[in-house]
C-alpha cells in the first residue's frame, strides 16, 4: 500500500537562513573578542555596509524597527498630534502611543495602498507635529507630494520603510526622503538579522543624537543628554546581517521570478487585482497581495483564505483588520468626516500570497491552480 506524500505546510514567509557553516567563524569571534553588544566590530561594519548597499548617508542600527519608530520619534522631539495610515502593522501607531502622541489616521491612495496625499492636508490642525507614512509592501510613497504638505504646514516626516529594504526609484533609494527612515530586519523580511532594524538620518548630527538614544542617552561615558532607552543592536544580529547581505540581490532576483510566475498565471483570473508596478522603481517583492472581488471572482476572500489553509496553505490577511479596529484604539477612531473607504475595503479583499527564495514554483502552481478552480 502507498502512503499518501506528507507535503510542507507553505507558509505566506519563511526566514532566509545564512549558511551555518559560514556562520560559525562569525560565532567563533564574538566569542574569543568577548565583545557581544555596545556597538562591537561586526556592528560597526554592518552598519557601513549597508549604508554603502543602501546608497544613504547616515544609518543607525537598533533592536527592531518598532523601536526604531519610538526612537526616530524621540529625535525629532514630535509630540501633539501625528498623521498616518490606518493600513499597516500595528506597530506603527504603537510607536506613537508609546511616545505621548496621538495618532490621526486618514485615508490611503487606492492605487498604492499608501497614506493619501489628499487626505493628509484635511487633517493637519495646530496640534499636528508630523506625518508617518507607510511604504506598503514596499511601494514608494508620493514623497514628492507628502513633502510638499509637510513643508507648507511646518511638519517632520517620519516614513516607516519596514517594508522597503533596497527599494529605489530613479532618484536612487527611497531612503532619501523625509527627516527619518525606519527600516525592519524582522526574520520575516526580505533583509533580516533575525531580529533588528535601522534608522536612517540625513546629518551626522542626527545620527549622533540617535545613537545616544538608543544607548540609554549617554554621550560619552559620563554625560547622559537625553532619556533614551536600550535598543542596541547585539553582535551576533550584526555577524548574521553581514552575511545575510552577501545574499541579499539572489534573494530579491528569487523573490521577483516568483513574483511574475504569480501574476502570468494569475492576470486573467475574473476578480483578482494585484498593485500596479513602474518600471522606474526597483522592486524588492517583499509581499505579494491580491485583492479578491467577491461579486467577480464568486467567493469571499475570508473563504478563500480558509480554503487554501485546508490545502496547507497558510497565507496572511496583511492588513486586517485595520489598526483603527483593535480595541486599543477605541479612542482614536476616525470622524465620519474622516471616514476611511479604501482602506476599509482593501482591508476587506487583500491576502498575502507565500512569497520567500526557497519557495519552489511546483507549489506556486499548486497555489495558482487552486485560486484558479474554486
Amino acid at each position: 500500500m502507498t502512503r499518501p506524500r506528507k507535503t510542507s505546510p507553505i507558509y505566506v514567509t519563511r526566514p532566509q537562513l545564512p549558511p551555518l557553516e559560514e556562520l560559525i567563524p562569525y560565532l567563533e569571534n564574538i566569542w574569543d573578542s568577548k565583545i557581544l553588544t555596545n556597538s562591537g566590530p561586526f556592528h560597526k561594519q554592518l552598519e557601513l555596509s549597508l549604508r554603502d548597499y543602501l546608497g544613504v548617508k547616515h544609518l543607525s542600527l537598533c533592536t527592531n524597527g518598532t523601536l526604531g519608530l519610538v526612537i526616530a520619534l524621540k529625535a525629532l522631539g514630535i509630540k501633539g498630534e501625528v498623521i498616518t495610515t490606518p493600513y499597516s502593522f500595528v506597530g506603527t501607531a504603537h510607536s506613537l502611543l508609546w511616545n505621548g502622541i496621538r495618532p490621526v489616521f486618514v485615508d490611503i491612495d487606492p492605487v498604492t495602498l499608501n497614506l493619501n496625499p489628499d487626505k493628509i492636508e484635511a487633517a493637519v490642525t495646530s496640534q499636528t507635529s508630523a506625518i508617518m507614512p507607510v511604504h506598503c509592501y514596499g511601494q514608494p510613497c508620493d514623497v514628492e507630494r507628502i513633502q510638499k504638505v509637510a513643508d507648507k504646514h511646518g511638519l517632520k516626516v517620519i516614513y516607516d520603510a519596514a517594508h522597503a529594504f533596497g527599494v529605489r526609484g530613479s532618484g536612487g533609494s527611497i531612503l532619501h526622503f523625509g527627516d527619518l527612515s525606519v527600516l525592519s530586519f524582522h526574520a520575516t523580511k526580505v533583509y533580516n538579522t533575525f531580529e533588528g532594524g535601522a534608522i536612517v538620518s540625513q546629518t551626522a548630527e542626527m545620527k549622533e543624537k540617535i545613537d545616544d538614544l538608543k544607548n540609554f542617552g549617554f554621550h560619552d561615558e559620563v554625560t547622559v543628554e537625553g532619556i533614551g532607552l536600550n535598543g542596541k543592536m547585539s553582535e551576533v544580529h550584526a555577524a548574521v546581517g553581514l552575511l545575510q547581505l552577501q545574499y541579499i540581490d539572489i534573494a530579491i532576483e528569487k523573490r521577483k521570478r516568483i513574483a511574475e510566475l504569480y501574476q502570468r498565471e494569475l492576470n486573467d483570473v475574473c476578480g483578482l487585482r494585484f498593485l500596479d508596478q513602474l518600471d522606474s522603481i526597483q522592486y524588492n517583492h517583499a509581499y505579494f497581495p491580491v485583492f479578491i472581488n467577491e461579486q467577480l471572482y464568486g467567493k469571499p476572500r475570508d473563504e478563500v483564505y480558509g480554503e487554501l489553509k485546508k490545502h496547507g496553505i497558510y497565507c496572511r490577511r496583511y492588513f486586517y483588520p485595520l489598526i483603527t479596529h483593535f480595541s486599543a484604539y477605541k479612542d482614536h477612531l476616525p470622524t465620519e468626516e474622516h471616514s476611511m473607504p479604501v482602506a476599509e475595503q482593501t482591508s476587506n479583499e487583500v491576502i498575502c500570497l507565500p512569497i520567500y527564495p526557497d519557495l519552489e514554483h511546483r507549489n506556486v502552481e499548486t497555489i495558482v491552480n487552486l485560486l484558479k478552480t474554486m
